[in-house]
């Protein structure tokens, strides 16, 4: 019996290498396969982004502009009679009362004036005395026939012109205690006297009244602007829609505010309302009054005026942020049950406590982009995210 030889260890191993082959290149086909899984597209989940119902709260509308102040009260003051300025009676740049003694101009000479006046009056008050005696006489005489009547007429003559002299003697001593008033100078209100613009001992009043200084009264004080056409007539209408009347206007309040002071602190009402436009700036001259008990408001200033006529009760806001703008105009993304991007072209209004009305285009349960605009664009999906608007604090007055 012939016996088979067992394999030699040559040939097992290389019947071990095939096997080997042929696990690795299976290995390869499971891995080539796998690697052209995770190759397949897969489309990117939808981009978070900040939405936000827009704020529903009242709105006070308001005519904004800019004004001037300018004094309720300013005057020259004069010398209005001739002679040496005697003496200076105030402090430059003070605050003066009514009545407040400011200048005085050599009063002895027209002192001197009254009492000559009134001597004169008192000589002219004893001819009229005698005269009158001297007619009565006559009268009697006449009627006993003792004097012919034409010395009766004389008589009357006589009284009558001294009764013309004491007038004139009357009215010449008026005018001398007037002139003599004029040689003191004083305030015709309360307000703030300037620098002086004489000197002691300067002849003032000589040819022509002589300005000796300027008072200026600051409390209350005036402050005028303009309103544009369309600013007019969008108050006149509203005036006519709640019936009321040019004087229920005059009383609107006004608010100022400073260039260098936050909002509107100082407050005061219309007192004039020009009856016409200016035809070449097609504006309205309006004047407000504002109390100016601590002179915070100097006449010249440029100050920021608005002054209140309406009021929405539901007006919807949104931040200025969530706006944007192109060749039509100004507009929101919103977004829609699906949520997919819209864009919303809206009208806007005027910025309340720092958010931005928006007078249409808008409704209340519209859920607006208010974040991350530029990573958004309409007709996308997204993933809204949920959350407030927060308002500001609200501004100072």
């Amino acid at each position: 019996m012939t016996r088979a030889n067992p394999a030699s260890p040559a040939r097992c191993k290389e019947a071990w290498r095939h096997v080997g082959r042929a696990l690795v290149t299976a290995i390869a086909v499971i891995a080539l396969a796998g690697c052209e899984d995770k190759n397949t597209f897969v489309a990117p989940p939808p981009p978070k982004v900040d939405v936000a119902k827009p704020v529903q709260r009242a709105v006070t509308r308001y005519v904004e502009a800019t004004g001037n102040t300018a004094p309720i009260k300013s005057v020259d003051l004069v010398a209005r009679v001739q002679g040496f300025l005697q003496s200076i009676d105030y402090q430059d740049g003070s605050f003066v009362k009514q009545g407040t003694q400011l200048f005085t101009i050599e009063p002895e000479t027209y002192k001197l004036k009254v009492e000559q006046a009134k001597a004169a009056e008192v000589g002219a008050q004893a001819t009229v005395k005698q005269a009158e005696a001297d007619y009565k006489r006559q009268v009697e005489l006449v009627q006993r026939q003792a004097v012919s009547q034409s010395t009766l007429d004389t008589s009357t003559s006589t009284r009558d012109n001294a009764q013309a002299s004491l007038q004139q003697a009357q009215v010449n001593t008026r005018l001398a205690e007037v002139n003599y008033s004029y040689t003191r100078v004083t305030a015709p209100f309360d307000g703030i006297v300037s620098a002086h613009l004489v000197s002691i001992g300067e002849l003032v009043g000589v040819s022509s009244p002589t300005q000796l200084a300027q008072i200026v009264a600051l409390d209350p004080i005036w402050v005028n602007f303009t309103v544009n056409e369309q600013d007019v007539l969008r108050i006149r209408a509203e005036a006519a829609r709640r019936g009321l009347t040019v004087a229920d206007l005059k009383q609107l309040p006004i608010q100022v505010g400073l260039q260098t002071e936050t909002g509107y602190p100082h407050e005061g009402h219309l007192d004039y309302v020009s009856p016409t436009l200016n035809t070449s700036t097609g504006t309205l001259a309006v004047r407000g009054i504002v109390p100016n008990d601590k002179r915070v408001l100097l006449p010249g200033y440029f100050v920021r005026v608005r002054v209140p006529f309406d009021q929405e009760k539901s007006a919807l806001l949104v931040p200025d942020t969530a706006l944007g703008s192109d060749q039509g105009g100004r507009y929101l993304l919103v977004v829609n049950s699906d949520n997919v991007v819209e864009q919303r072209k809206v009208q806007i209004g005027p910025v309340d406590n720092g958010l931005r009305v928006i007078e249409s285009g808008l409704k209340p349960d519209d859920r607006v982009v208010i974040a991350g605009l530029l990573r958004v664009i309409p007709g996308q999906k997204i993933d809204p995210q949920v959350t407030k608007i927060e308002q500001p604090q609200a501004s100072a007055k």
